[in-house]
């Protein structure tokens, strides 16, 4: 069904591009999250110390309103859009990639500028693989721990993605699941008649 999985990359990618002396520099990057995004860019601050330019793109989740883009400096829509246009003509979500730019000494203008960010952009998408996945419904669970064998094996067998766990006497869980399998987990769970489930933000 569509709207059940989405498109992302494989893993991250790096690729470099030259023009009149300015070097970019591309960094694909999966993220999750809007703080998965901060913490790449510091990171990449701290390895490019002394460029000029860290603009950058990314798009969140599947409803089309979750993105940004930077021109960090840069003339209005010279790269931040360049950038997340190579991103959505994949059709890909919870992407980013950040251009590192240092400049070279000649101004490129801008469809000089628009050319290398989406140049940049672009190679450093082709040189990671592309995946399909779940959309995944984030739930948080509460049971006795007598149960955690069962609850575990429910979160394997459907392949849900634990995003939290508190392991006491009670146990809390927040998993994420797979949307086109939810049906199936809650069945399964509420079997367990002892295990409390609540959508996350309720």
């Amino acid at each position: 069904m569509p709207g059940d999985f989405f498109n992302t990359i494989t893993k991250s990618s790096v690729a470099e591009f030259k023009d009149r002396g300015s070097k970019f520099i591309a960094y694909a990057f999966a993220i999750n999250s809007a703080d998965d995004f901060k913490a790449c860019k510091e990171q990449l601050k701290k390895e490019h110390p002394k460029a000029n330019h860290y603009c950058f793109a990314y798009r969140l989740g599947l409803d089309g309103n979750n993105f940004r883009v930077s021109d960090d400096g840069e003339p209005s829509g010279s790269a931040g859009k360049p950038i997340l246009g190579q991103i959505d003509s994949r059709e890909l979500t919870n992407v980013l990639v950040i251009v590192v730019r240092y400049f070279g000494g000649i101004l490129l203008g801008v469809p000089g500028l628009i050319n290398a960010y989406k140049t940049t952009a672009s190679l450093a998408l082709q040189l990671t693989g592309i995946t399909r996945k779940p959309l995944l419904v984030n739930y948080r669970l509460q049971f006795d721990y007598t149960l955690m064998n069962e609850v575990m094996q429910i979160i394997r067998q459907y392949d849900c993605v634990i995003v939290k766990q508190e392991t006491q006497l009670f146990c809390l869980f927040e998993i994420g699941i797979p949307k086109n399998k939810l049906e199936f987990v809650m069945n399964k769970l509420k079997d367990k008649y002892t295990v409390e489930v609540r959508a996350c933000g309720h």
